[in-house]
């Protein structure tokens, strides 16, 4: 199970108001906690704040790779449909949103740029991590809707893709 992955299970866990997840495979094991019981005497947050415990699964000498799983929440997508046949590329994670691999470096694409699936757009850093968004669709980029260094939310649109142009 990876970042994304993670994070996803996390956000469905806070929004459905469940106290506790458990998800277990041959792999690994991972806990997911909201606060404790809403009790309206003790409660004084207006939200949970989840959090999770993940267990490192132990390999024996010669064992095969672990296979990953998938979790899929609903509405779960990089892309989603736009008005005007447009496609939006969405923010995947909570993070800082950067155009270029580094500072010197030209920006992965820009207004006009032909894209494919599997072709790098930008890069969300999560908790010191940097993450490589690909599109998933072919076309040309329209529009840059967030800007460089800024900080996106889960499922924020990135980039317009116009997949008639490919």
């Amino acid at each position: 199970m990876d970042l994304k992955e993670i994070q996803s299970l996390i956000k469905f866990v806070a929004k459905s108001g469940v106290g506790e997840i458990k998800l277990k495979t041959a792999d690994f094991e991972i806990t997911i906690k909201t606060s404790a019981e809403r009790d309206p005497q003790t409660a004084t947050q207006a939200f949970p704040a989840p959090s999770f415990q993940p267990v490192v699964p132990q390999q024996a000498p010669g064992a095969e790779a672990p296979q990953k799983s998938r979790v899929e929440t609903p509405g779960e997508k990089e892309e989603g449909e736009s008005n005007g046949g447009l496609i939006t590329i969405k923010s995947p994670m909570i993070g800082t949103f950067y155009r270029r691999p580094s500072p010197d470096k030209e920006v992965f694409v820009k207004v006009g740029s032909e894209v494919g699936p599997g072709d790098v757009v930008c890069v969300i850093e999560a908790m010191k991590l940097f993450n490589e968004i690909e599109s998933e669709v072919a076309g040309k980029i329209v529009e840059v809707l967030a800007a460089d260094n800024s900080p996106v939310e889960y499922d924020q649109p990135l980039f317009l893709v116009d997949p008639s142009k490919a």
